[in-house]
């Protein structure tokens, strides 16, 4: 990591998000000028981009049945694509990664799409690539089940490569624009992919204009052992989870070797782990802030719906004063070996209350010394930054503004995170250090 500097990026939802607290919006409005204003917010703080989450289903996996996923707002979420569309519309830098689910979009959709939104984002859009983990969204688009785990990911391996080949048949000079000879694109700088796998099956060309990106910007959160071979194959910035450094350093060693292993530069993949910092003027108010939220009665079963929902394991039926016993599932597997992780030797309750989803801890203080503590960390794990998300239903223009004017400024000053961006386009601003 040249220059002592590091990345940050955001971790979001297009869903109603603090909507019964004290800061919040009362979830009144999903015209997303919120998140437009966030976006410039963002943008304002020279973050690199945002990451909008996505989930193609009313989760009943808590108790059985969609009551606590409605009632706690883990739904409704809206489409993401569009949003990063307003968002890139409103800022000139940042860059903007909604979530598309390979188990579902038609690969030559998705890869027309990508390229259609990377032109309107000049240049700033990524693809948050995800197989999805849940057999009640398969059903909703007329599956009985999902896959199984690893041949999820052995499908989306088929489906990429399809895609960047899609994305590659035209080449970067097709567009000719000669008024002498009447021609627009050069037909010959335009290629049938006829692409036959096991899975996809496709003739191409795409018939829309290569990208101003070529590729967009590919993100992926690698964690499971198939998940981690998948990201260091094509990510160009990974989402990741770890409980302290010597977790987050492994992680990022790991993801590196596999990253040479196929033949890449490892510093082109930007490994950001996710973190929920807690800022305030003093540390003892930052810490008294957490505890009011962790206190919450509804805090409990809101993150167990969540997690829920994202592994398809009801944790309604665990008791919350016992550790966690061994489980498994065909849903997300990485996010439930990373919560296992972070929970062994506490009870269900305590790792929930302690630790919840918020990932990295000893992120709670004043902007000084959490900026203090992600640099020394950093230092510690070797790069690549920080992919920041509000705890559980805390999203709100305070918690923003605490990031942003707060936490922010205070990296500046140490001179850990960029002040000003390098260039216009996504992935040469992450690839700037």
């Amino acid at each position: 990591m040249s220059n002592n500097k590091f990345h940050l990026a955001w971790f979001l939802n297009f869903v109603t998000d603090d909507w019964y607290g004290t800061w919040g919006d009362g979830g009144r409005d999903w015209s997303g000028e919120f998140y437009v204003e966030m976006a410039r917010d963002l943008e304002r703080a020279r973050f690199d981009y945002v990451i909008i989450e996505d989930k193609l289903m009313v989760s009943t996996a808590y108790g059985g049945t969609m009551e606590a996923d409605l009632r706690h707002g883990v739904n409704p979420k809206h489409d993401p694509v569009p949003l990063a569309v307003l968002m890139a519309q409103a800022t000139s830098r940042l860059g903007v990664v909604p979530t598309m689910s390979t188990s579902f979009y038609p690969p030559f959709l998705l890869a027309r799409l990508c390229a259609t939104v990377d032109h309107l984002a000049r240049g700033r859009f990524g693809w948050n690539i995800v197989t999805s983990a849940e057999d009640r969204a398969a059903q909703n688009f007329g599956m009985d089940r999902l896959y199984e785990h690893d041949e999820r990911y052995a499908m989306a391996t088929e489906y990429v490569d399809l895609v960047c080949q899609l994305w590659d048949s035209w080449e970067p000079d097709a567009v000719v624009r000669d008024r002498s000879t009447g021609t627009y694109v050069d037909h010959t700088k335009v290629h049938v992919v006829d692409f036959v796998g096991k899975y996809y099956k496709s003739r191409g060309p795409l018939n829309t204009v290569r990208s101003p990106q070529g590729h967009p910007v590919l993100c992926q959160a690698g964690a499971s052992a198939p998940g981690r071979e998948f990201a260091a194959r094509y990510a160009d910035t990974i989402i990741a989870t770890a409980t302290d450094p010597k977790q987050m350093r492994g992680y990022r060693e790991d993801i590196r070797a596999k990253l040479i292993a196929h033949g890449r530069d490892p510093d082109d993949c930007k490994v950001l782990f996710l973190i929920s910092p807690v800022v305030a003027d003093t540390v003892e108010e930052a810490h008294a802030k957490k505890l009011r939220w962790m206190s919450d009665p509804r805090y409990i079963e809101l993150v167990l719906a969540t997690m829920s929902s994202i592994t398809e394991l009801d944790f309604s039926r665990f008791d919350l004063d016992r550790p966690l016993p061994p489980v498994t599932t065909n849903g997300e597997r990485g996010f439930l070996e990373a919560f296992a992780r972070r929970a062994e030797g506490k009870t269900l309750r305590e790792a929930v209350i302690e630790d919840g989803m918020s990932g990295t801890a000893d992120l709670v203080g004043t902007p000084e010394s959490v900026a203090d503590r992600m640099v020394a960390l950093m230092a510690e794990v070797g790069g690549d930054g920080f992919l920041i998300t509000s705890p559980e239903k805390k999203l709100n223009r305070r918690y923003v503004t605490e990031i942003t004017d707060g936490l922010v400024p205070a990296l500046q000053r140490r001179g850990a995170v960029r002040t000003e961006y390098g260039h216009e386009r996504f992935r040469d601003n992450l690839l700037d250090f």
